[in-house]
């Protein structure tokens, strides 16, 4: 059977997928496609790549990854989320989306076009800082002439690149709101209806996937909330082991 996962974008609540593919991996679950979005897409390419999730955990600690891509205090510009390629560049040493060890597409938008562009060849870095581009924020990552943005805008679940090669798919959400009794400040008050508008588009999608792991909660974290990087995975990694438990479609893909 061929299993498909595909990881949503989040900001630092992406750190949530590393813990879910960490539970599927305990377990000999293999997939054979993998699908995401800025964060999603950062998560995905460092499993594709090989690379134990407990050890991106690691990497996004030790080297303090989102310090690169997080909007710095008081800035009159915008940050140029390239910054990232020299760290990035230690773990894909061959940058291509083709030598990865697990197939994976990658959500962007084509900001000049318009359009909603997936990567599943060619430089694999910069795919991934496109992906990840968040506009207004971030400057624009340049491809071939064009200007490329973070995918969420037009697909924050790119569940789609699955649907016709995998017989089963597993989705990971990592922005699930509790309901709220009031809303102090307009920042908070942006940020939740940023993630509602995002939410609606995965739960129209969440139909097309076998199972949804979508951990209670995280949607209150902020985008770059670092120091709530272990929380994150670890109440991640639990919410997937239940899921796990509960499925019996998942447990005969069980190996171990």
């Amino acid at each position: 059977m061929k299993v498909g996962i595909v990881l949503s974008g989040g900001g630092i609540r992406g750190i949530a997928h590393l813990g879910i593919l960490k539970a599927f991996s305990n377990l000999g679950i293999t997939f054979s496609h993998i699908s995401g979005t800025s964060a999603g897409a950062i998560a995905g390419a460092f499993f594709a790549a090989g690379i134990d999730p407990e050890e991106g955990l690691s990497i996004f600690l030790k080297t303090k990854l989102w310090r690169f891509i997080r909007p710095a205090v008081g800035s009159l510009g915008l940050i140029n989320i390239e910054n990232t390629s020299l760290i990035l560049k230690e773990y894909f040493p061959e940058n291509t989306i083709e030598t990865l060890k697990i197939p994976l597409t990658i959500a962007a938008v084509n900001f000049s076009e318009g359009r909603l562009v997936y990567f599943t060849k060619g430089p694999l870095i910069r795919a991934i800082q496109a992906s990840s581009c968040i506009p207004g924020i971030f400057k624009p990552i340049m491809i071939d002439g064009q200007m490329y943005v973070d995918g969420g805008i037009l697909n924050n679940f790119p569940v789609e690149p699955l649907m016709e090669d995998c017989d089963f798919i597993i989705g990971s959400s990592c922005n699930h709101l509790k309901p709220v009794d009031k809303i102090t400040g307009i920042t908070n008050l942006m940020g939740r209806a940023g993630i509602m508008s995002i939410n609606h588009d995965m739960e129209r999608k969440a139909k097309f996937c076998n199972v949804l792991i979508e951990p209670k909660g995280l949607g209150a974290i902020s985008t770059f909330d670092m120091k709530r990087a272990e929380d994150i995975y670890w109440l991640a990694h639990e919410e997937a082991l239940i899921t796990i438990k509960n499925n019996p479609i998942i447990s005969q893909l069980i190996t171990k």
